[in-house]
């Protein structure tokens, strides 16, 4: 039996940060990072049935076009991936009133929304890109056994080339849902690693009053390549939700509308319009339109 301390019930039976209950969501769930970008996308559904929140926890559960679908703000971090996969994980795979792990375990389909600038030149601002692979910066997953669902040679090619301090940790990396995959991919949609930070100053980069460890790690990171695997975007989620997944048997993507590109020194001129696109194509995806 999982201990109380480990898996933290609210009085209402409800998993503690989420504030859900197995009943409350579906098996396509999608992610956003801001709590306000929920209503972005259920704007769309035809019904919203459930909805709550707790910290910045913002669950809607609904229906579009007959597809039963969750959306979810994450936050931002690493971290706080690791509280909403273990919990999601928790109300589908565990019996929460027993506490005991269930024998036919469920496999949920995950996809991340997002908003990011491009790397490379070449991909445009307004298109999408799709995470082929997470490339973990942040140490978070190490926390767990993971070499059975990483790829050690994207990670070893990583560090020769970048000249890793390893005492920052071994960068780790973890593919997409094959599944996923061929339910989204569209020529309209270029593929990559999606590197993830543990933070937005310094692990990205970002040099205000603080020297950083590696003031070239960028202008190194944005001509990497892998068997034509080009590190597309830097963010803060994508690996961690392709780890935790790949662990607990969930299958999962991540998708960013590119509102900026970094090489050119452009920015969308309407990155409303490319989000909203964004989501609408993979609203439609899920709902096999």
């Amino acid at each position: 039996m999982i201990q109380n301390s480990e898996l933290i019930l609210n009085p209402d039976g409800s998993v503690y940060h989420l504030n859900l209950r197995p009943e409350h969501i579906a098996h396509d769930i999608i992610f956003v990072g801001d709590q306000n970008r929920v209503e972005k996308i259920t704007q769309f559904f035809d019904s919203i049935e459930f909805s709550t929140q707790k910290r910045e926890f913002k669950t809607q559960t609904g229906t579009y076009k007959g597809k039963r679908i969750s959306v979810m703000s994450t936050g931002i971090g690493p971290d706080n991936i690791d509280i909403v996969l273990n919990e999601l994980d928790a109300l589908v795979n565990i019996d929460l009133k027993t506490r005991q792990p269930k024998e036919a375990l469920v496999s949920l389909n995950i996809i991340r929304i997002g908003t990011s600038g491009s790397l490379q030149k070449d991909i445009p601002v307004d298109s999408f890109v799709m995470s082929k692979f997470g490339l973990g910066l942040d140490n978070m997953l190490r926390s767990y056994l993971i070499d059975d669902v990483s790829n050690d040679a994207i990670e070893d090619a990583f560090v020769l080339h970048t000249n890793w301090d390893i005492k920052k940790g071994k960068p780790y990396a973890i593919p997409c849902s094959e599944k996923l995959e061929k339910i989204i991919e569209s020529d309209r949609i270029f593929k990559g690693i999606t590197a993830t930070a543990g933070g937005f100053y310094g692990p990205q980069g970002r040099v205000l009053r603080l020297n950083i460890q590696d003031e070239a790690l960028n202008s190194k990171m944005d001509n990497f390549n892998f068997d034509g695997n080009r590190i597309t975007n830097l963010e803060m989620e994508t690996a961690a939700i392709y780890g935790l997944s790949a662990l607990l048997g969930h299958n999962a993507l991540s998708l960013n509308a590119i509102i900026a590109n970094r090489a050119s020194g452009t920015f969308s001129e309407d990155p409303y319009k490319a989000v909203d696109e964004l989501i609408t194509y993979t609203l439609n995806k899920l709902a096999g339109k």
